[in-house]
C-alpha cells in the first residue's frame, strides 16, 4: 500500500534523505498526468484531441483544490481507525503542516509533503476514467463527476486500504495503488460508459488512433513517472523503494514484450500501440506488488498482464460495453490481476513488513484478503459511480449531442482545433498559386 512499510514504522524522526526522495517522487507522480495526457490524446481521433488533453489536464487543477478541502481529511483524517472515513481534523489542511504528522502514518517526512505526494495520486486516478469516455462526453459532466468521485468514492477506499481503515486492518496488502487507484478507477470507468453510451459509429466505423507518436510519447513519460508512482510509496530512500523500482521496470518490459508476442501470434504482426498498451498493463499489475515481491515475480506478473489484458479488451465486444481507449481491459484487469498474484507472491524477505503469500509458504489467507479487497473496491466504486453518472445526466445530461459529437470536443466544448493545417495548406497556395476556392476547402477539411 502507499505507505504500507511506513504505517508500521517505529522511528518517527525527520529524515533529510527521505524528504528529499519523496519531493522527487511527487515532481514524478503529477508527471504522470501530462503523460497520461498524450498517452490518450495520441489514440483519439484528431477532432478530440483538445478534448482529451484539456479533460486530463483540468483534473490537475480540480484535484488539488478539492484535495486540500475535503479529499485529504477524508483518506488520512483519524488514521489507522479500521473504519470507513477518517475524521475532519485536515479540513482545508488545518494542522497539516512540516511536522511529522499522526504517530499512526510513522513519517519521517513532513506531513504537508506526504499530503502533496497523496495529492498526485488523487490527481491522476480519475483522470484514467477519461480513456473509457473518450469522444462524447460533456467537459462540464466530466468536471462534475470527477469532483464529486473524489469526495465520494476515491478518498474513502483511499481511508480504506492507505489510511488504515478496514481494509487494512482486514489485513489486504496494497503497496502503490493497485486497487485505490486502478480497481477503483476501472469500476468506476464501466459504470459510466454504461450510462453514457456507445460513439456514434461504433462497432461499424473505423475510429484509428490518429497519432501513434504521441501514444507513445505519453507511454514513456509514465513508465518514466510510475518509479515516483511505486517506488516513492515507500515513503522514503531505502531498500523496499530500491526493490520496487526494480520490480516496476521488469514488470512493464515483461508486460510489452508478451503483448507484442501474443499479437504476433495471433494477429501475424506486432504494433506500436501494442508495445505501448502492454507496458502499461505491465506496470498496472505490479502497482500493488511493487514493494512486496522480488527475484523474478515482477516478470511473472508483467508478462501474465501482457497477455490477460490484451485478451480481456474484447470482452467490450462480447457485452456491447464502449471502454474507447481500454481503460477497463487495462486497469481494471490488470489491478485485480497484480492484487491477486500479489496474494502468491508475497515475500517477506523483501519486506518484512507484508505477508507471505501461497507461493511462499504463508497459505491462502493473504489470497483471499486480496480477493476481499478486489470485489469491495470494486463493488463500491461502480455502484456509486453509476449513482453519480444517473445525477449528472439526469440534472446537466451526461454526453454531448450527436451534432457535437461529430463536430468533435475539441470545437464544440472548447472553440479551437488541435492542428492549423487547412490554414496553413490554404494560405500557401495563396501565395504561390492562388488556388481555387474549391482547392482550398478539399485541403482545410483534411
Amino acid at each position: 500500500m502507499v505507505g504500507g512499510t511506513a504505517f508500521r514504522q517505529t522511528e518517527i524522526t525527520m529524515d533529510s534523505g527521505n524528504t528529499a526522495w519523496m519531493l522527487v517522487s511527487t515532481a514524478l507522480v503529477l508527471f504522470m498526468t501530462p503523460g497520461l495526457a498524450f498517452f490518450y490524446a495520441g489514440m483519439v481521433r484528431s477532432k478530440n484531441v483538445l478534448g482529451m488533453l484539456m479533460q486530463n489536464f483540468s483534473a490537475m487543477g480540480l484535484m488539488a483544490v478539492l484535495w486540500a478541502l475535503v479529499g485529504f481529511t477524508i483518506a488520512f483524517g483519524d488514521p489507522g481507525n479500521g473504519g470507513l472515513l477518517g475524521n475532519l481534523d485536515f479540513v482545508g489542511l488545518r494542522d497539516v503542516g512540516p511536522d511529522l504528522g499522526p504517530e499512526f502514518l510513522g513519517l519521517t517526512i513532513p506531513f504537508v509533503l506526504f499530503c502533496a505526494y497523496q495529492m498526485t495520486f488523487a490527481v491522476i486516478t480519475p483522470a484514467l476514467i477519461t480513456g473509457a469516455t473518450a469522444d462524447r462526453m460533456k467537459f462540464s459532466a466530466y468536471l462534475l463527476f470527477i469532483g464529486a468521485w473524489l469526495v465520494l468514492v476515491y478518498a474513502p477506499v483511499a481511508h480504506w486500504v492507505f489510511g488504515g481503515g478496514w481494509l487494512f486492518e482486514l489485513g489486504a496488502l496494497d503497496f502503490a495503488g493497485g486497487a485505490v487507484v486502478h480497481i477503483n478507477a476501472g469500476a468506476a470507468a464501466l459504470a459510466v460508459v454504461i450510462v453514457l453510451g456507445k460513439r456514434r459509429g461504433w462497432g461499424h466505423d473505423a475510429m484509428p488512433p490518429h497519432s501513434l507518436p504521441l501514444t507513445l510519447l505519453g507511454t514513456g513519460i509514465l513508465w518514466f513517472g510510475w518509479f515516483g508512482f511505486n517506488a516513492g510509496s515507500a515513503l522514503g530512500a531505502n531498500a523496499v523503494a530500491a526493490q520496487a523500482l526494480m520490480n516496476t521496470f521488469l514488470a512493464a518490459s515483461a508486460g510489452m514484450l508478451t503483448w507484442i508476442l501474443t499479437e504476433r501470434l495471433r494477429d501475424g504482426h506486432p504494433t506500436t500501440l501494442g508495445a505501448a498498451s502492454g507496458a502499461v498493463a505491465g506496470l498496472v499489475a505490479i502497482t500493488p506488488c511493487a514493494g512486496f515481491v522480488g527475484g523474478l515475480a515482477p516478470i511473472a506478473i508483467g508478462g501474465a498482464a501482457g497477455v490477460v489484458c490484451l485478451l480481456a479488451i474484447s470482452l467490450k465486444n462480447r457485452f456491447g460495453y464502449d471502454d474507447s481507449l481500454d481503460v477497463i481491459g487495462v486497469h481494471l484487469v490488470g489491478g485485480l490481476l497484480g492484487a491477486l498474484m500479489l496474494g502468491l507472491f508475497a515475500d517477506t524477505a523483501v519486506n518484512e513488513l507484508g505477508y507471505d503469500g501461497l507461493l511462499f509458504g504463508g497459505g491462502a489467507e493473504l489470497l483471499a484478503d486480496q480477493a476481499v479487497a478486489s470485489a469491495a473496491t470494486f463493488a463500491y466504486s461502480f455502484v456509486v459511480s453509476l449513482l453519480i453518472a444517473k445525477v449528472i445526466d439526469l440534472v446537466i445530461g451526461l454526453r454531448v449531442s450527436p451534432e457535437q459529437e461529430l463536430e468533435g470536443l475539441d470545437r464544440s466544448q472548447h472553440a479551437e482545433t488541435a492542428y492549423a493545417f487547412g490554414s496553413i495548406a490554404s494560405g500557401l497556395g495563396t501565395i504561390v498559386s492562388h488556388g481555387s476556392d474549391a482547392d482550398q476547402r478539399s485541403t482545410a477539411d483534411v
